[in-house]
């Protein structure tokens, strides 16, 4: 039997909503490309979901293995101090959930790449 898995793309939050929409937008893709597992968006602050409920809502919804992808650009202090704090609460409150987190999204060089390709492809000659 397999485990039911998530993904839990995992943002900031900012006081206007409409901070939020390429994050929806990025969740929307993703659970496009992964029918067969679920996928969450969740905020450290100040907007909701905040990564406890997704997690607890995952959970109740039968989640054994979640995967948590901080969508930031680097390891600051939110990566760094924020999200391991979290994950040791959740480690605690979940004992038998397997969760994993990967380095932040603007760690990867793909990413990065992609990056890169966009501001030269923005430069007019």
């Amino acid at each position: 039997m397999n485990k039911k898995k998530a993904l839990i793309l995992f943002a900031h939050g900012a006081r206007d909503p409409r901070w939020a929409q390429p994050f929806q937008k990025l969740q929307q893709l993703a659970q496009a490309q992964l029918p067969d597992a679920m996928v969450a968006l969740s905020f450290l602050e100040l907007m909701e979901p905040r990564l406890p409920e997704t997690v607890s809502q995952l959970v109740e919804s039968g989640c054994e293995q979640i995967t948590i992808v901080p969508v930031f650009l680097g390891q600051g202090g939110h990566v760094l101090r924020d999200l391991p704090l979290l994950i040791d609460e959740l480690r605690v409150a979940y004992p038998t959930l397997n969760i994993a987190v990967s380095q932040a999204v603007g760690e990867s060089p793909d990413v990065l790449n992609a990056m890169v390709a966009y501001c030269v492809a923005s430069l007019e000659y």
